[in-house]
């Protein structure tokens, strides 16, 4: 069983523009990638647990979603970092396109998408976290009986790295 890092996608390894789903749109946070890095070199697995409700408002496709996605992860290889999986939530309750109009246990604050994970991968949650940009990340989170941190901007390496620290002193003790 490995250890594990979710991280929401917007606010947290992009800079939150609203519907994010051109690559020729993404600003990274910064640090963003210098902590994948990080947690990849630690030997973490890592994945971005993601509510794309655009796609259910009609703002996008999910094959726009999927390539955002793949280039996203190509990028964050390219600087040292692996991502193990992408879960996204593509639905939303009252959406316009009726495909997607539905309650959905994977939208956040729901933990579906950790719980996935945990299933389609050799994770312990035990010893996992999450990174979020919202309450409902770390409500999220909390729902899949993992410790959930709040990300309200700066570095995501620093952050990550005062994050390792507590919870290895915790660890210790």
């Amino acid at each position: 069983m490995r250890r594990a890092v979710f991280l929401d996608r917007d606010g947290v390894l992009n800079v939150d523009t609203h519907y994010l789903h051109r690559i020729a749109d993404v600003i990274w946070v910064p640090g963003a990638k210098e902590a994948v890095a990080l947690l990849t070199r630690l030997e973490y697995d890592l994945f971005i647990v993601t509510n794309q409700s655009g796609v259910a408002r009609g703002y996008y496709t999910e094959e726009d979603v999927q390539l955002l996605h793949e280039w996203m992860c190509q990028q964050l290889a390219g600087a040292g970092g692996k991502i193990t999986a992408v879960y996204y939530c593509p639905f939303l309750e009252g959406a316009p396109v009726e495909k997607y109009n539905k309650k959905s246990s994977w939208r956040k604050p729901a933990p579906g998408m950790i719980l996935q994970a945990a299933r389609d991968y050799p994770v312990d949650l035990s010893r996992s976290f999450m990174i979020g940009d919202g309450v409902r990340d770390i409500e999220c989170a909390h729902a899949a009986g993992i410790d959930g941190y709040l990300f309200q901007g700066g570095r995501l390496d620093d952050f990550v790295r005062k994050i390792l620290e507590v919870r290895t002193r915790h660890e210790e003790l």
